[in-house]
């Protein structure tokens, strides 16, 4: 597996994914989000990769991030969707997509990474990569979690704690119960930096 940034807003590569196999796909046509991704090996030398998604769906793709800058902080970014292949959910390909992607963010001068996740699990594996709860909420039902994340290990019961005050399915209530302090930080993949 091969991991790659395809570009920034306002001039990022257009990807059609396979609507059947990814969450989210429609969101990654557009080219106003720069987009990170997880791919088969092998597939950035080929000839003309990626394509543009107004002339075919993108073979290889494994996993991918959407981002960009945030609207009123001009030193944060924002991851916005992550979608992982249907076939591969489970294997922690979007919790070291995430960690690649604010990687090379940082790198690139953002002083912040910014995602906001509204249920456990999406919360669980954002802070696999990296990152940590603010304290802060954003719409209706987000948590907002940032890279880097001083308070980190002291925040992240505290996320937990807002999921459960919620309305879960049993499972959610299970996995809840389960955790027991911050799980440990994936290191980010190496990668083919900007494509």
């Amino acid at each position: 597996m091969e991991f790659a940034l395809l570009g920034r807003p306002p001039n990022a590569p257009r990807l059609r994914l396979d609507w059947r196999r990814f969450s989210y796909a429609g969101k990654f046509v557009t080219g106003d989000a720069g987009k990170a991704v997880a791919v088969a090996d092998g597939m950035h030398e080929r000839e003309g990769w990626p394509p543009d998604a107004r002339e075919r769906e993108a073979e290889g793709v494994l996993g991918a991030v959407s981002f960009s800058p945030h609207r009123t902080d001009p030193d944060t970014v924002v991851l916005r969707y992550v979608t992982v292949r249907d076939d591969r959910r489970g294997e922690e390909i979007g919790v070291r997509l995430c960690a690649f992607a604010a990687e090379r963010l940082l790198a690139d001068g953002y002083a912040r990474v910014r995602i906001d996740v509204n249920n456990p699990y999406a919360y669980e594996a954002l802070h696999k990569a990296g990152f940590g709860y603010t304290g802060e909420r954003a719409g209706l039902a987000e948590l907002v979690l940032e890279r880097p994340c001083d308070a980190r290990a002291e925040h992240y019961a505290d996320g937990l704690d807002t999921y459960r005050e919620r309305d879960l399915s049993d499972g959610e209530a299970a996995f809840l119960a389960a955790r027991d302090g911050p799980p440990a930080v994936v290191a980010a993949p190496d990668g083919e930096g900007e494509r």
